[in-house]
């Protein structure tokens, strides 16, 4: 075995061939090469001292599955699973670009964070590249997350994200900008199409899935197709500014109360 070789262990017996996912977050499993010395050094005495001493020692393999499991289990902390329902929250833009508009998800993301009171709880989880906070809506736990990879590549941290917490894409809400709609319009819609945006379609390919409910903030389209891209990577302007405050709001009661409702029970609707 050599530096980087990756171990699987099933429930009751090693074999190297099979496949197995454990029952906790996937981490990164990889032995340093420290360890792997270490077990190769186990593996030279499994014949020798544990013979004189009339004691069997593990099956050859067995002492590096338990160092990889020791470690597994020293890195692995898991939230406890809350006794309602779940839900991860995705604030989708670009890490490093606050107050753009194309970074509106995330400007909603730090509202819902203050209004449930967990402004002060967000930590970055090296797992799925992100910002996390959990926060509590009744019986419910909300996961807030907004991604610290390029708007193109938000799908891989909310893919990762909704893997580590057992969640489906039905369970995921995206909250992105809206070049089709004008700066202060809200519409929330269950499931759909990317239509252009290169944050949903990332997380469409990344969750498998277009069922995600999106929270669709407008921020108005430029009358020219070339300033597009400027558009939506330039900054609100001062009039601008002066309606987010209120959109913001707006946007954190329509996802509130949009949560609640699925919350208690089957939803339905667009």
């Amino acid at each position: 075995m050599h530096a980087g070789a990756q171990i699987r262990l099933p429930p009751y017996h090693f074999r190297p061939s099979e496949t197995w996912r454990p029952p906790w977050p996937a981490l990164d499993w990889t032995l340093t090469a420290a360890e792997i010395a270490i077990g190769r050094g186990l593996d030279d005495v499994r014949g020798g001292g544990g013979a004189q001493n009339g004691s069997s020692m593990p099956p050859p393999g067995l002492l590096h599955a338990g160092l990889w499991l020791s470690r597994a289990m020293s890195q692995c902390v898991l939230e406890p699973r809350p006794p309602g329902k779940r839900w991860l929250v995705a604030g989708l833009g670009n890490p490093g670009l606050p107050g753009t508009r194309h970074s509106v998800g995330m400007a909603v993301l730090g509202q819902l964070a203050r209004r449930l009171g967990v402004a002060e709880s967000w930590a970055r989880d090296r797992r799925c590249v992100a910002d996390l906070a959990l926060a509590s809506l009744g019986d419910a736990q909300l996961v807030l997350l907004r991604p610290r990879r390029l708007m193109n590549a938000n799908g891989r941290s909310v893919a990762r994200a909704a893997e580590l917490f057992g969640l489906t894409a039905e369970e995921v809400y995206l909250v992105h900008d809206e070049l089709d709609k004008p700066l202060g319009k809200l519409a929330l819609k269950l499931g759909g199409s990317a239509r252009g945006h290169n944050g949903v379609r990332s997380c469409i390919t990344c969750l498998n899935s277009s069922a995600m409910p999106r929270l669709r903030v407008g921020i108005g389209r430029p009358p020219h197709p070339d300033a597009v891209q400027a558009h939506v990577l330039g900054r609100f302007s001062s009039a601008e500014q002066e309606l987010l405050p209120p959109l913001l709001e707006r946007a954190t009661d329509l996802l509130l109360d949009h949560i609640r409702q699925r919350s208690q029970g089957p939803f339905s609707g667009t």
